[in-house]
């Protein structure tokens, strides 16, 4: 598998990002289930230290403290899985959605394959000032890949 990169942006064909999807359906899979449960326990955290407010007895501070230090250890991991999306040369666009794209060239311009956790490969693009709401299917009139990747980064 080849592939070229331009100002140090790796540039994916269809089939290389198919290719490297079992990854990274794994990681964004982790990417949400963890980002769900950090909010779900940052807001219980929140109505659970609301409720105390003004109590003279902290009785259960230092036990709302260690989930506190649980939850700052839970967003380090996730930034940890977004770090690995990165080091593939994808970005993440949406934990909560599992949105992720991977940069490419569309008829001799830049953009995105577009990607989202539940869909069995990646079949839709955007351009790179595009977002999800702009997304369309790829189809086979599109220059996607490895010859309009050459000739863009032959030009640029």
């Amino acid at each position: 598998m080849t592939s070229t990169s331009i100002n140090d942006t790796r540039l994916f064909s269809v089939e290389e990002a198919n290719a490297m999807l079992p990854l990274v359906r794994a990681i964004t899979t982790d990417v949400v289930t963890l980002a769900r449960e950090l909010v779900e326990r940052g807001d219980r955290l929140d109505l659970l230290k609301s409720r105390r407010e003004g109590s003279v007895q902290d009785v259960y501070g230092e036990e709302l403290g260690e989930i506190e230090d649980e939850l700052h250890n839970d967003a380090a991991r996730l930034r940890g899985y977004v770090n690995e999306l990165a080091d593939l040369g994808v970005e993440l666009k949406s934990a909560g959605m599992g949105l992720v794209d991977f940069p490419t060239v569309v008829d001799e311009q830049p953009a995105f394959l577009c990607w989202q956790l539940g869909e069995g490969e990646v079949s839709h693009w955007h351009r790179r000032d595009g977002s999800y709401d702009d997304r369309r299917p790829l189809s086979a009139n599109l220059h996607v890949g490895s010859s309009a990747i050459s000739n863009f980064a032959a030009e640029n």
